[in-house]
């Protein structure tokens, strides 16, 4: 909410609520901070719609404005941090207090100490807004009736790195000073058709000589809640392995050309093996991705951003050398055509019709 610019206060509060709210799903998303809120779900296509009450704080006393509004917006932020830092000048023995923004986009790692988010750049890819009242006073709290039909909604809500994608209402009453606004924020997930080639991996990999492994998964596009199968075969082994690792690597990319940046994150690590192998030993390999914090495969997202995931193998010997081949995977959100109706069900109806998902979603 905003204040008055005198700081009495505002004079009216400002609710949202949601049509059908007590039978939508709910779901966890990061917010800037890093914790999660409990948001509505909303699919690509489905009408928002509901009632926002402006309640008088006083009762009787009125409350002029030059209009109330309400807007769907589809916004992209990068995100930037102010940071500081204490410099001891031990010769002089004073402290040197001194402050910057950073953008986290350009940055690299550092290591001092954060102080909150600042929001940024932002980008629009949604814009919609819809009058509630003209210029009036109110003498009384009201209740307006708001509707977005069928609501374009291209892109999934992701809280990443250094980028923001986010779905929000909101609702300005208009003053000659300072408006009272409230802000709700939605969450949006995009589901795919079953993707109608999905190959096996197979590689060999190797040192000249020394080591020659060759690794097989059994798809290279997942959904996220699958199962990753597969099978490493040992062909030749000189050196003396201590142990094999699997980790699940999600790199986001923002920016373009010479600005751009990629931010790698290890989402899960799982050991495949503990000890020496030996010729023609195969290990199994089965990780489940329900049990980590996935998004879909995000391919430049409005050319804003990416993100991409890929399988790192891992193998370490005895002096603690590492050798590694990366792969990468497509992560995908599964949904089911029969329970979701209307202009979604026309989006996802070119996906093959023998496959017959069990979930609303995964």
């Amino acid at each position: 909410y905003s204040q008055s610019f005198f700081g009495f206060g505002q004079s009216a509060e400002v609710e949202i609520q949601l049509s059908n709210s007590a039978n939508r799903k709910q779901v966890d998303v990061k917010n800037e901070d890093g914790k999660k809120e409990r948001l509505f779900l909303y699919y690509d296509g489905e009408t928002v719609s509901g009632k926002v009450n402006v309640n008088l704080k006083v009762p009787g006393k009125k409350l002029e404005h030059h209009g109330i509004k309400i807007e769907f917006v589809g916004q992209i932020g990068e995100i930037y941090f102010l940071f500081f830092w204490i410099k001891s000048d031990k010769k002089n023995s004073q402290l040197h207090v001194h402050t910057f923004i950073q953008d986290v986009s350009s940055a690299g790692h550092i290591s001092i100490s954060e102080l909150f988010y600042d929001r940024g750049n932002h980008h629009e890819f949604t814009s919609l807004v819809r009058d509630l009242a003209r210029p009036g006073e109110l003498t009384q709290s009201e209740t307006y009736d708001f509707e977005f039909v069928n609501v374009e909604k291209p892109y999934e809500t992701y809280t990443g790195a250094n980028v923001r994608l986010r779905y929000f209402l909101r609702v300005s009453v208009v003053r000659r000073i300072s408006d009272i606004s409230k802000e709700l924020d939605l969450a949006v997930h995009t589901l795919s058709s079953f993707p109608e080639m999905n190959n096996s991996i197979k590689m060999e990999v190797g040192i000249e000589d020394c080591l020659h492994i060759e690794f097989e998964y059994n798809k290279s596009k997942y959904h996220l809640k699958d199962v990753i199968v597969g099978k490493i075969y040992f062909l030749l082994v000189r050196i003396k392995i201590k142990h094999m690792e699997l980790a699940i690597i999600k790199r986001e990319t923002t920016g373009t050309g010479p600005n751009t940046y990629n931010e790698n994150e290890t989402i899960a690590k799982y050991e495949i093996m503990d000890g020496a192998p030996v010729r023609g030993e195969s290990i199994p390999i089965r990780l489940f991705l329900a049990g980590y914090e996935l998004t879909p495969t995000f391919k430049d997202v409005n050319k804003k951003f990416s993100v991409r995931y890929f399988l790192n193998l891992v193998l370490v010997d005895e002096e603690e050398r590492r050798y590694f081949k990366q792969q990468e995977i497509v992560l995908w959100r599964k949904g089911d055509l029969k329970k979701k109706p209307g202009i979604l069900t026309e989006k996802l109806k070119h996906s093959r019709e023998e496959s017959k998902p069990e979930d609303t979603e995964e």
